[in-house]
């Protein structure tokens, strides 16, 4: 799959469009024993009696769930692609990832501690955060209808635990993942059975990241062991945001299509 360079304005505010609508939430985590807060993009013309699917989208390891909002606007990339006709209704949730009674990316965020949090998002994610959202939306509960992606940390858990649970998701994106993610042959043990049940794998990666070796190194093994997914490599990109912002742009128009055969 060839991608190409997303359109000039892709990211910028466009006057006389139909709006989507971003707004924070409070869930009970029983993983962490407290409420805590996401983020939730409602898609132009929500309403209560749709039928929508979601995207789970992670932040790093210096955010929390606004980091997205702050940085990358995702909300402004999302409601351009509608206008454009060029997305399938979702919802899509912009979680913490960092597991723990204090989640604030304060002090030393690379505090054992902290780090360790990000591992047990999977409980949060799984046991707390998704069934918060299928209790409150009307969204479609099919592991064909979720997706899970993030960047750096967050693209590092989407690996981990998406791959872990393809039970659970069908769409995984990681961009430019960090280090927490897993060597290839413990996400991918048996790539057959991972090959059937994926319907979108997306890795990405700027050129000039210095991480990009844990890309190369996930990309190359699933390519020896023929696992379809799209490797997307920026030239120029760094570990940053016009890297991650242009990677949402591209990955969230191929969700919720059938991609593998084609159906762009």
């Amino acid at each position: 799959m060839i991608i190409e360079t997303a359109p000039i304005g892709y990211d910028q505010y466009r006057e006389n469009i139909t709006r989507g609508d971003m707004n924070t939430v409070e869930y009970y985590s029983s993983t962490v024993g407290k409420h805590r807060k996401a983020m939730v993009y409602t898609p132009p013309g929500f309403s209560e009696s749709g039928r929508y699917n979601v995207l789970y989208l992670l932040h790093g390891i210096g955010g929390d769930e606004a980091e997205w909002y702050n940085h990358g606007h995702p909300e402004i990339i999302l409601d351009n692609l509608y206008a454009d006709n060029k997305l399938a209704p979702m919802i899509v949730v912009l979680p913490n990832g960092r597991a723990m009674p204090d989640d604030r990316a304060t002090g030393d965020i690379f505090d054992a501690e902290k780090v360790k949090a990000f591992e047990t998002f999977e409980s949060d994610l799984l046991h707390d955060v998704i069934p918060f959202i299928e209790s409150n939306y009307p969204v479609l509960t099919d592991r064909e209808n979720r997706a899970l992606a993030g960047l750096s940390m967050g693209g590092g858990q989407s690996l981990n635990i998406g791959l872990n649970h393809l039970d659970r998701f069908a769409w995984i994106g990681a961009f430019s993942p960090a280090p927490n993610t897993k060597a290839p042959e413990l996400l991918v043990p048996n790539p057959k059975e991972t090959s059937a049940n994926l319907k979108l794998l997306w890795l990405s990666c700027g050129d000039q990241d210095g991480l990009l070796s844990i890309s190369t190194r996930t990309h190359d093994y699933l390519a020896r062991h023929d696992v379809p997914h799209v490797w997307y490599m920026k030239q120029g990109g760094g570990h940053d945001w016009p890297v991650w912002k242009h990677d949402l742009h591209h990955f969230s128009r191929l969700l919720f299509h059938d991609v593998l055969n084609g159906d762009e």
